[in-house]
C-alpha cells in the first residue's frame, strides 16, 4: 500500500514537472506578446518579488502557468500604463489577499480589479503623451534623476506636449538599468550608436522621400519602420554573442 501510495504521490509531481517551464520556454511563450522581453528581465522581475517561481533540487526555475501568466499581466501593466513596479507589487498582493484592489495610474485613470479603466477627471492627459510628473510616476526617478537622463539626452521631451511613448519606454529602460548600478553617462556610448543607427536608415529612405510619387513616400516610412527594427534585432544579436562569447 505504501509503495502504491509512494506512486501516486510520484505521478503527481512528474505531471507537475512536465507541466512547468524551463525560463527559456516562458520566453518564447512572453515573446508573442513581448518581443523585448530577454531572460535578465524575467529575472529582474523575479528579485522584485513580482513572481517566485520553484526551484529544482539543482537550482533551476521551473514557472507554472500561472506565473507565466503573472508575469505577462506585469509586463501589460509596465507596457501599457507605465506603472512603476512598486505600484503594480502593490496591486497584485493586494489582490492575493482577496481584496478590492484599484491600481491608480500615471496619467490619472484607475483599474478596478475586474479590469475596467475610469477617468478620475478631465485633466487625465491622453495615452500618447503623459506630462513630468506622471513620467516620474511610471518611472519611480526623482526630479534630480530625470534632469540627468535629458542633460546626456537619452530622455527628449516637449516643454508643452510633454513626452510621447516612445520617450517614456526609453525611461523605463533607463530606470530598469539604473537598478544595475548603470549611470547615464554609462549609457552615452548607446544614445550614440543609435544616432549612428538612424543615420543609416535616413540615408536609405532619404530617396524615397524625397520622391514625387505618393505611393513611394509612403513606402519611405514602411521601409524606415523594418530597417529599424532589423537594426535594433541586430544589436540585441550582437551584444548576446559579445557576452556569450565572453562569459563562455
Amino acid at each position: 500500500m505504501l509503495r502504491t501510495s509512494t506512486g501516486c504521490a510520484g505521478n503527481g509531481t512528474a505531471a507537475a514537472d512536465q507541466r512547468a517551464m524551463s525560463i527559456g520556454a516562458v520566453l518564447l511563450q512572453l515573446r508573442d506578446e513581448f518581443p523585448e522581453v530577454t531572460i535578465s528581465k524575467i529575472r529582474f522581475l523575479e528579485a522584485e518579488g513580482l513572481v517566485e517561481p520553484r526551484r529544482t533540487p539543482a537550482g533551476y526555475r521551473k514557472f507554472s502557468a500561472e506565473d507565466v501568466e503573472k508575469l505577462a499581466q506585469v509586463l501589460r501593466m509596465q507596457r501599457d500604463h507605465y506603472l512603476p513596479l512598486k505600484v503594480i507589487r502593490e496591486y497584485l498582493d493586494a489582490l492575493g489577499r482577496g481584496e478590492q484592489a484599484v491600481l491608480p495610474s500615471p496619467g490619472g485613470r484607475r483599474e478596478l480589479a475586474e479590469g475596467c479603466w475610469e477617468p478620475s477627471g478631465p485633466t487625465a492627459p491622453t495615452a500618447a503623451r503623459i506630462g513630468r510628473a506622471e513620467l516620474l510616476a511610471a518611472t519611480g526617478a526623482d526630479e534630480e534623476q530625470l534632469d540627468e537622463w535629458e542633460s546626456y539626452g537619452l530622455v527628449v521631451g516637449d516643454p508643452v506636449d510633454g513626452y510621447d511613448a516612445e520617450a517614456v519606454n526609453v525611461a523605463k529602460l533607463v530606470a530598469d538599468l539604473g537598478r544595475f548600478g548603470l549611470e547615464p553617462r554609462h549609457l552615452r556610448a548607446i544614445r550614440a550608436a543609435a544616432d549612428r543607427e538612424a543615420g543609416l536608415v535616413e540615408q536609405v529612405v532619404a530617396p524615397l522621400r524625397r520622391h514625387r510619387n505618393p505611393q513611394t513616400r509612403a513606402h519611405a516610412e514602411e521601409t524606415a519602420k523594418e530597417l529599424a527594427e532589423l537594426s535594433v534585432r541586430l544589436h540585441a544579436a550582437l551584444v548576446q554573442t559579445a557576452l556569450r562569447i565572453r562569459f563562455h
